[in-house]
């Protein structure tokens, strides 16, 4: 099986958990071809290289959406008129309450951007500018966006544009060769995948382990109180809904990480029928030296593990523990930063900046007597530095492990937890409550004293703590091991496989024909195959007895010129021949023995090999 694989800005190039379950599963599957279609980011990006691919990668296509894309092409005034019109009726949607106008615009840009060759000039030239600001003044239009001024129908049309860059791509040739296509998010990243549906029929199975459009209203909602401008923000937010929209509506098979990741789908148009959730998969054998020794590590440590970002609400953690230290003396805090992601650089460092400056404050110095050196109980830390080279290190320095995010989705750290055997205290936030179970302590979010009492409660009783750990392991090894996840794609690549459409070229598919077709052997026609000759009146007898299939209704004429007793079409039935089969080689179809496409006819054997013959 061919499998087009598309991403945005990760596999095979960024590092992370985005390229790690992309690599997984690549290589978790063998048996199958490879093709990676890729959409880079950044130029730094695609500096670093690729990550080494196994054999049955076969290509790997990629396009920037970071760098200008001016092709130099110039439409005739017919094409002109051709995106004028798809690209009003794309706006007209995006402004509007009407997805079917935003689809037909999307398909019809697309189809005059296979013809043509690029939409670069024209999606940046004054027609569409004007497009866009007659779109913003239509009455069905938001208040935020009918306040639009030049500067944000500008800076809108720019961002339109990089995101419709795919609709340009010379891509759909070879991806319209794939069986299935699969994307590995949504919104930008499935659109090649939408159109090679939409115009050559192939499967398209959509995998979410963040929402798409739940990502941009977080991290614009984030820039909200800097330079973003609110016209532009609604703007972008309706292309990214509508597009969502379109999405969850075409896709055969959406492959959510989580319940919560699944509810969004379905609010924003997914049909429960298509959706199957399938947890991220993990690699189990990174956390067993930590995992099957639960008694390793400080009974009387708090762990947190993370990207360090104000959603992590470190601050609340940190006034939590302040409660702990009042009722556990000895109670000690380490926090292990991960390698923050692209553009959170600058938020991370500011935000640790506070945390580290909070906790000085909550927090000072202690020392045995006067001549000793103080220590902090609250210690900041890296993974990959000498006390913590490894996730599981970090993971095995404590007993209980804490996450206190206000915003969350499918919580890794936590997953990595449980597989080394930790008891968990967490914010009821996101996928929380699904990933752990009934394996972990879940309190409030941004509610520091409910976090203080649970952190003591496990600290107080490690046998309890120890308990929950192994239940935790257990559930992580049966839920989230690459094993499962690289099986539930195996199974949903050939479930799209199986209903797709028929091959153009008419190339053969496994099982396409039952095995009775090709075993040698006497066989006989089957009796619901073989032609019924209509009953005939009989000379000698005086006429047959009439067929109650010929005979009218009560009531109903008959046709004139039919006797009574005698169906209309009787006489004029043909007579096959005698052996249905052929003479002389039993078996072998004849052209008009009924045999199906291709000359293939499905026979069994005769009760009785001397009779038939």
């Amino acid at each position: 099986m061919r499998i087009g694989l598309l991403t945005e800005g990760g596999y095979p190039y960024a590092t992370g958990e985005a390229r790690l379950w992309c690599d997984r599963l690549v290589r978790g599957l063998p048996q199958h071809e490879f093709e990676l279609y890729a959409l880079s980011r950044s130029a730094e990006q695609e500096e670093r290289g690729r990550v080494p691919l196994p054999s049955h990668v076969t290509r790997v296509t990629t396009a920037p959406l970071w760098a200008p894309a001016d092709d130099g092409r110039s439409y005739r005034r017919r094409e002109r008129r051709r995106f004028a019109a798809a690209f009003t009726e794309l706006v007209r949607g995006i402004c509007g309450a009407d997805p079917a106008r935003f689809a037909d615009g999307l398909y019809g840009l697309a189809a005059l951007a296979s013809e043509q060759g690029g939409l670069y000039a024209a999606l940046r030239s004054e027609t569409a500018v004007r497009a866009v600001e007659s779109a913003c003044r239509a009455p069905e239009a938001s208040r935020e966006v009918q306040r639009a001024q030049v500067a944000d129908l500008l800076e809108f049309v720019d961002e339109l544009e990089r995101m419709l860059r795919p609709l340009s791509l010379d891509w759909y040739e070879d991806l319209s060769e794939v069986d299935v296509c699969h994307a590995a998010a949504g919104g930008v990243a499935a659109l090649p995948g939408l159109l090679a549906k939409r115009f050559f029929g192939v499967p398209l199975l959509v995998t979410e382990y963040g929402v798409q459009l739940r990502a941009h209203y977080l991290e614009h909602s984030a820039h909200s109180a800097r330079d973003e401008r609110p016209a532009v923000r609604a703007l972008l937010a309706a292309f990214h809904t509508r597009l969502a929209g379109e999405i969850y509506s075409q896709a055969d098979l959406l492959t959510p990480g989580n319940a919560h990741a699944r509810r969004w789908q379905e609010r924003c148009g997914a049909s429960r029928d298509r959706l199957r959730t399938v947890y991220p998969g993990m690699e189990a054998d990174r956390f067993a030296a930590v995992g099957e020794d639960p008694a390793c590590g400080d009974p009387h440590t708090l762990v947190w593990v993370g990207r360090v970002d104000p959603a992590k609400d470190l601050i609340a953690l940190l006034h939590a523990f302040a409660e702990v230290r009042r009722a556990e003396p000895r109670a000690r805090l380490r926090i292990f930063a991960t390698a923050a992601g692209p553009g959170h650089h600058e938020v991370g460092h500011g935000y640790l900046a506070d945390c580290r400056s909070l906790a000085a404050q909550l927090f000072p110095d202690e020392a045995a007597d006067a001549h000793a050196v103080g220590e902090n109980p609250v210690t900041f830390e890296e993974i990959g530095g000498p006390d913590a080279p490894s996730p599981a290190h970090a993971y095995g320095s404590g007993r209980v492990v804490v996450l206190s995010s206000v915003i969350e989705g499918f919580p890794i750290t936590l997953a990595e937890a449980m597989f080394c055997g930790r008891a968990t205290v967490s914010t009821d936030v996101g996928a929380v409550v699904e990933v752990i179970g009934g394996t972990g302590l879940v309190v409030p979010p941004r509610n520091p004293r409910a976090l203080a009492e649970a952190c003591v409660s496990l600290l107080r009783d490690p046998e309890r703590a120890q308990r929950l750990g192994s239940a935790a392991r257990a559930r992580a090894l049966e839920l989230f091991t690459v094993e499962q996840n690289v099986a539930a794609f195996q199974e949903s690549y050939l479930r799209l496989l199986a209903r797709g459409p028929a091959r153009p070229d008419g190339t053969g598919v496994p099982f396409e024909q039952p095995p009775e077709a090709r075993v040698p052997g006497h066989w006989a026609t089957p009796t619901w195959a073989a032609p019924h000759p209509e009953p005939t009146p009989s000379a000698a007898s005086g006429g047959a007895a009439p067929d109650p299939a010929g005979l009218p209704a009560p009531g109903e004429a008959r046709p004139s010129g039919t006797p009574e007793g005698a169906s209309a079409d009787a006489s004029d039935a043909p007579v096959p021949d005698a052996d249905p089969a052929g003479p002389g080689v039993p078996g072998v179809p004849g052209p008009a023995d009924g045999s199906g496409p291709g000359g293939d006819r499905v026979m069994v054997p005769a009760a009785n090999s001397e009779a038939s013959s």
